[in-house]
């Protein structure tokens, strides 16, 4: 029997007791969260102390069409944005990145691009991996793991809610023709960083003729059309420009999403992460 238990045991006292029943039952409860199946929604997947305040956490998921693996993880991606900020969950910001190592094995996937391959290399070398995987997802740029493992995914984003995050606020959006233009600025100093853009598809749905997932309607949310690193920032940020164009045979949709985050220039992990919606005024 573990000494503290023991002690515990030996000397009871009401005190004791009260803070050891709340616990028992914050494990219990953890545990069952953890154990059930993929079918549920994702609740209550990072809780934090009551009163605390959380920065988005910010969970990237590589993925492909071709890969007939990737589908339940697409779909879990999908729970955690919807469930996102209720039932105990942390605010997330969620992206789809589709690579392109799939697209010669039966199905070229329409959302794919070199851009994604290269950012998961770059993981794929930070985390020492030996090569690179469909589908992983990566938290904060700190935590990586198989897209679809629910349990490490949970625990992943309690670990990284109650981390400190530099906040980023988004003003002034205005779109126009194929790009979106706005204002980035932090409430406080950033170290060494580089501010990334993106655009995203809100949501998307495919109809895969070929390759492994040949037949089968897939829904992605998320789904990133371009990732531009804007520049490197060191202190200060306030109202900093930013104007970012959908790549040459991208059309923009009726909603879209713009989110921006700094990355350690060092380590990549993410510092902080912010998102609005776009609306493009298209018919």
């Amino acid at each position: 029997m573990p000494r503290r238990l023991f002690d515990f045991l030996s000397n009871p006292n009401p005190i004791a007791i009260a803070v050891f029943t709340l616990t028992s039952i914050a494990v219990i409860a953890a545990a069952g969260f953890l154990e059930s199946s993929a079918s549920q929604p994702v609740q209550a997947a990072a809780g934090n102390e009551a009163g605390a305040k959380t920065q988005p956490v910010f969970v990237e998921l590589f993925t492909s069409e071709g890969c007939s693996s990737c589908p339940p993880a697409d779909a879990l991606l999908a729970q955690l944005d919807a469930m996102q900020g209720t039932g105990g969950t942390p605010p997330v910001i969620v992206l789809s990145e589709h690579v392109t190592y799939w697209d010669d094995l039966g199905w070229h996937d329409p959302f794919s691009a070199q851009a994604f391959t290269d950012r998961q290399n770059q993981y794929s070398s930070r985390f020492g991996l030996s090569g690179v995987y469909t589908p992983q997802a990566v938290v904060d740029g700190s935590i990586e793991l198989v897209g679809s493992d629910r349990g490490k995914l949970v625990r992943a984003l309690q670990t990284q809610s109650v981390k400190p995050k530099i906040p980023l606020t988004l003003d002034n959006i205005q779109w126009s023709g194929n790009a979106v233009a706005a204002q980035i600025s932090s409430a406080i100093e950033v170290p060494t960083a580089t501010l990334v853009a993106v655009l995203a598809d809100d949501s998307d749905l495919s109809s895969v003729q070929r390759g492994e997932n040949q037949g089968r309607s897939l829904r992605h949310v998320a789904v990133v059309r371009t990732l531009t690193e804007v520049r490197r920032v060191k202190g200060p940020l306030s109202q900093q420009p930013i104007q970012i164009k959908l790549p040459s045979g991208v059309t923009a949709q009726s909603k879209m999403r713009l989110i921006v985050f700094l990355a350690d220039s060092r380590t990549g992990h993410i510092l902080g992460a912010a998102m609005q919606t776009v609306r493009t005024l298209r018919p």
